[in-house]
């Protein structure tokens, strides 16, 4: 069947408005989009599914209680067919999940795609990042062997710091001032319940935000050529989405999940620290005092939403120079520093 005849077929089945179907299915990119790099849009939600199926398929056998949760990812990770591969597959989708999320914000960033009118887009996106460090948080904290359970106690403390909201916040995630048994079941309700559905909702006004709006065009490119959205756009995402699937199941199949012993509140492990994507606000909290870090790291979650808005305040005070864009940079790179310095220190 060629394709013009396999869109000929879906229009009479599915008779989409002509309106609707020209802003979206035909839409025309800006030809910069056509270059490999930019076709990460899609990574992040494509992802999101590969955990959406593998976490489903983990809850079949896994138990929310603290006498069972270590001993059904045991089961999972060495006793259930596939079920390592299942595991891994979720775990390594979190992770890439994150850097696809991450490298995605830094070309709207550098490219000033979140100027106006597309500034509720970038709250939306800063929103999604956020919810995916959300997502890795409660998800590591559901292995419950000794490495999760104190990143969780250690995470959970740095929660009670923050001032006047801090406090309540804590005993809402843990279900008491102490990590304890009603911990492990709340955290499980958010990762499987709460997180998941408020980013669906986001994401899906994300997707909406960037149909209506369209892509914004590279800042200085001055061709006019364009390229259709579908197929061309769409068929370059699959490949970069293949792609990614198959270096997670190679990844996988090479480096199988590991089980660290059971967690055991009466002992503390010599070293404790979080998982890679929390390396930057970790190392940061070492080296200033704790509440000193807790007020930046709140100013710079915060910096990040208004981001737009603050960028736009710059170009007014020194037009042409793109100060916001070297301010970011520089954001950027102390996060790079700080990551690197806890990762080999």
């Amino acid at each position: 069947m060629s394709l013009s005849a396999l869109k000929t077929a879906v229009a009479e089945r599915i008779p989409l408005p002509p309106g609707w179907r020209g802003k979206t299915l035909e839409e025309q990119l800006p030809i910069h989009l056509k270059t490999w790099i930019w076709a990460l849009g899609g990574t992040p939600a494509v992802l999101f599914i590969v955990q959406v199926v593998t976490g489903v398929l983990l809850t079949f056998y896994y138990v929310a209680q603290p006498m069972h949760a270590y001993e059904s990812v045991r089961q999972i990770t060495f006793g259930v067919r596939f079920g390592w591969l299942v595991r891994g597959l979720h775990q390594a989708a979190s992770q890439l999940m994150i850097v696809a999320v991450l490298l995605h914000m830094i070309r709207v960033f550098v490219t000033r795609g979140y100027r106006r009118p597309r500034e509720v887009t970038w709250v939306i996106g800063v929103a999604l990042f956020l919810l995916t460090l959300g997502l890795a948080f409660t998800g590591y904290a559901l292995v419950y062997d000794q490495l999760s359970y104190w990143a969780t106690t250690v995470g959970t403390n740095m929660i009670a710091e923050v001032p006047v909201v801090g406090p309540p916040m804590l005993y809402m995630l843990r279900g008491g001032a102490d990590v304890n048994p009603q911990t492990l079941t709340r955290f499980y309700n958010f990762h499987i319940g709460v997180i998941p559905t408020i980013f669906v909702v986001l994401i899906a006004g994300h997707i909406l935000l960037v149909r209506l709006h369209g892509v914004a065009a590279l800042e200085g490119d001055r061709r006019a050529d364009a390229y259709p959205f579908f197929p061309d756009h769409v068929l370059r995402e699959a490949a970069v989405a293949l792609v990614v699937l198959i270096a997670m199941v190679v990844y996988v199949t090479a480096v199988p999940p590991e089980l660290g012993e059971k967690a055991d509140p009466n002992l503390t492990p010599s070293h404790i620290r979080p998982e890679w994507y929390f390396f930057p606000s970790y190392r940061w909290l070492k080296i200033v005092p704790l509440q000193v870090g807790l007020w930046t790291s709140v100013a710079f979650v915060i910096g990040m939403f208004f981001w737009p808005w603050t960028d736009a305040v710059l170009e007014r005070i020194v037009p042409g120079r793109r100060v916001g864009t070297f301010v970011g940079i520089g954001f950027w790179i102390v996060t790079l520093v700080l990551l690197l310095w806890e990762a080999f220190s």
